[in-house]
């Protein structure tokens, strides 16, 4: 744009009455450098009057300035560097290492340990962070398997980063350097993980070293007495037998504390509205002690949710871990939000929002992140209703594996930003408008080609700014070179810079005043690309009440030597181990349990099925109703895995089959081939998860052929083809369909929706279209969960 914006001189003269000194500074030297013939600000880079200041936040002034411009430039620098902003109100959304490292870096990392007093943190005082709950891996999904509780991990991680040293220096009368001795007390104890049950808190302690004695003495009591609750409180007794992160138990133990011990875990699963009520008090407590700012950490939900994404072949998988570790080779089509119950939200939250002056969308992973935050009912359309307010999204530094490997505009091109921004239109209920305005981005042209080459060698590519598309968009694209020089320098890496990033948000506000521009003024997208206003889903089972009926169906199911087999079977093992393959992959319905009665070891010499033309190690059995697993399977976790998966997958179809047959096809006496034949059992004898017109349409996917005989279906083979008959194509269908990476016989056939379709090849259309819907028939007859089951009769039988 041209460096003296239209009407600039107006612009100051109106506010230079009003606006504070600093302001008036600010605008003063502003126009100076604009008054002159040929302005000076055109020797600063980029297009955009918000970019040229931000570089020269950044980066200086240009050289080969004269002396007087050299000056003008210092003087501008200096009024954009001093001018406060300690009252100014800022709410930043999203969730994990995204939003933690701009409020206030990665405490994760050795680097946070040398500054972690900066970001947005410490040039906003006023900072709020409103962070997603939709994880469920690691600590914080093992801590789902036993408390009603929303995602603790990206809490406890963001309010960690929020301390800040004048709060906590105030708190506890500490010097700097006895502030920043604090800080890396507490990330060594909030960080610090442990796999076996400590058997009290002293044996719990032991593995933070000395990190407790560093602590000032009215904190270390705090902490202390987070920690003996855990011993003293009943229900936790589960949870410390499980790998934990101590601070999200700390975390936990502060919101426990709020509530009647009278009520245990299952209680307390339907009793939502103390739970709201009691993570908000356990936040603020955590946050008043550590030194964070009051009400510095707020859930978007204190709601149990969990993410569901479907991607273009059709597939619908749960979880947002599940997803980061998806490999589906296409890209994610929609993302929903099911809440296990009425959705609740903080009217602190809702105040915040329509009070703040910057609201920011951190970076951080594009589906379960700022998604999920604004699929909370009334929380986007808050954000819209702040008419007054920055709004910035800034952008993500590279593609993510499993969320942004491919455009969803062209899946043959990895993400640029305007796709982040189409994904945001077409997943937040109600669209993007009045989100955000400016989109912050990295500038590349300072990163050394070297580091980009090593990262395009690890499979690592840049989301790119397309910037005549954004601004195509409705959007103000502000590129600036926000990443660490430190990191860079140190580990090679490029990350965003805590420091750098506020520092830009700030110029990007004060420069507000001297750009005229609608703040919600972009254009909408065409209609087919909004986002429906879809609501929420909801998921009838908590999933800690989840896992402990997974774990009470298990308890039902034989663990069983089969024949010969003399192998040492450790039932309580193989159980937990089953009962965490469930638990992984939480699209599994429960009643899919309830139709098979063993899991039987078969010892390789008894083994009788036919390895030729696949290597599945296991079935299932109808007339014992057992899953049959070879006893090599059982040693590797990975192996146990699919090979459980797929009898699982078997056992659905039940006894459906009456008789199976293959019969040679001779004419002439030339043997020509086989015909498979396949006898259903009447309806009212058999025992299967699906209805009748269900089970003809899965046959038929299964290209079985039906005949003038409704219980009669044929299958004709060519010469010496192999072929999998239905019950074995459903078991691998379903590991597919959980994981594609669990069965390679189906990603090879499933691989032909990736190719470009062609009018010149008629038949390919015609496997696609099968293709598509065999995936229909799993997401909506297999898969459809706990309320969608087909035939409720039939499954009464399997119980």
């Amino acid at each position: 744009m041209n460096a003296r914006p239209p009407g600039l001189k107006a612009t100051m003269a109106k506010h230079g009455g009003t606006r504070k000194n600093e302001g008036a500074d600010l605008g003063r030297h502003l126009t100076d450098l604009s008054a002159r013939r040929i302005s000076p600000l055109d020797l600063l880079p980029h297009e955009d009057l918000r970019e040229k200041l931000v570089d020269l936040v950044l980066n200086g002034q240009p050289r080969g300035c004269d002396r007087e411009t050299a000056t003008l430039f210092s003087q501008l620098r200096k009024s954009l560097a001093d001018h406060s902003v300690d009252e100014t109100k800022v709410v930043v959304f999203g969730g994990g290492t995204g939003l933690s490292n701009i409020i206030g870096g990665d405490s994760r990392r050795e680097t946070w340990q040398r500054r972690p007093f900066s970001g947005l943190k410490e040039i906003f005082p006023l900072t709020r962070s409103v962070v997603c709950v939709t994880d469920d891996g690691g600590s914080t999904g093992e801590l789902m398997k036993d408390l009603p509780l929303v995602a603790l991990g990206d809490l406890r991680h963001v309010l960690l980063s929020s301390i800040q040293l004048g709060r906590l220096q105030r708190l506890y009368a500490l010097s700097i350097h006895a502030a920043c001795e604090t800080a890396m007390a507490l990330a060594a104890i909030f960080n610090y993980r442990f796999a076996g049950r400590p058997t009290d808190a002293a044996d719990l302690l032991r593995g933070c070293g000395d990190a407790l004695l560093r602590l000032p003495p009215p904190l270390r009591g705090f902490v202390d007495g987070l920690i003996n609750h855990l011993f003293v409180d009943r229900r936790f007794d589960r949870v410390l037998g499980r790998p934990h992160c101590l601070g999200n138990l700390l975390l936990a133990a502060a919101v426990y504390r709020e509530i009647d011990p009278s009520f245990d875990n299952i209680d307390l699963s339907a009793r939502q509205e103390l739970l709201h009520e009691a993570l908000l008090a356990g936040l603020q407590s955590l946050s008043s002690h550590l030194g964070a700012a009051d009400q510095a950490v707020l859930p978007c939900t204190s709601t149990p949710a969990q993410l569901r994404l479907i991607y273009t072949n059709g597939v619908q998988i749960r979880g947002e871990n599940k997803s980061g570790l998806a490999r589906r080779g296409v890209p994610v089509d929609r993302v929903f939000v099911d809440f296990h119950d009425e959705p609740r939200t903080y009217k602190e939250i809702l105040r915040a929002i329509r009070e703040a002056d910057i609201l920011v969308l951190a970076p951080g992973s594009l589906y379960s992140s700022i998604i999920p935050i604004f699929s909370v009912p009334g929380l986007a359309d808050c954000v819209r209703r702040n008419r007054h307010a920055l709004k910035v999204l800034v952008s993500n530094l590279w593609v993510q594996a499993g969320e942004t490997d491919f455009s969803i505009a062209d899946p043959e091109r990895k993400f640029h930003v305007s796709d982040m921004i189409r994904a945001y239109e077409r997943n937040i209920p109600g669209g993007i408008a009045g989100l955000f305005h400016e989109v912050l981005c990295l500038s590349l042209r300072d990163v050394p080609a070297s580091v980009l080459q090593r990262y395009a060698v690890e499979g690592k590519v840049p989301i790119y700014l397309d910037r005549q598309v954004v601004k195509d968009q409705g959007f103000v694209p502000l590129e600036c070179g926000l990443f660490s020089k430190e990191a860079l320098i140190e580990h090679g890496v490029i990350q965003h810079d805590p420091a750098i990033l506020a520092q830009a948000i700030k110029t990007v506000h004060l420069a507000g005043s001297f750009v005229r521009e609608r703040q919600n003024g972009h254009k909408r997208p065409r209609e087919e690309e909004l986002a429906e206003n879809f609501g929420f889903g909801r998921e009838p089972l908590i999933p800690c009440v989840k896992y402990r009926n997974i774990n009470d169906q298990l308890q039902k199911i034989a663990v069983q030597h089969h024949g010969i087999c003399d192998c040492r079977l450790d039932p309580l093992k193989i159980r937990s181990e089953i009962g965490d393959i469930i638990w992984r992959h939480c699209d599994i319905p429960l009643h899919h349990l309830r139709f098979f009665v063993s899991i039987r070891c078969v010892h390789e010499e008894e083994w009788r099925r036919d390895q030729r033309w696949d290597n599945v190690y296991s079935f299932f059995d109808p007339p014992s109703r057992a899953i049959m697993i070879r006893r090599d399977q059982f040693a590797d976790p990975k192996r146990l895995e699919v090979a459980f998966l797929i009898a699982l997958g078997e056992s659905l179809l039940g006894d459906y089959a009456a008789d199976k047959r293959v019969e040679d096809v001779v004419m002439d006496g030339l043997r020509l081939g086989k015909v498979y034949h396949l006898r259903l059992r009447p309806e009212g004898e058999r025992t299967c998860l699906f209805s009748p017109e269900d089970l003809r349409r899965y046959l038929a996917l299964a290209r079985m052929q039906a005949t003038d005989d409704p219980r009669h279906f044929t299958r004709l083979v060519n010469g010496r083809e192999g072929f999998t008959p239905p019950g074995l194509f459903m078991g691998l269908m379903y590991a597919w369909y959980l994981d594609n990476r669990l069965a390679s016989h189906i990603e090879y056939k499933m691989s032909i929706m990736k190719i470009r379709r062609s009018d010149l090849i008629p038949e390919q259309q015609k496997m696609v279209e099968r293709r598509k819907n065999i995936i229909s028939f799993f997401r909506e007859a297999v898969f459809a969960g706990e309320s969608g089951r087909s035939r409720p009769g039939h499954e009464q039988r399997c119980r």
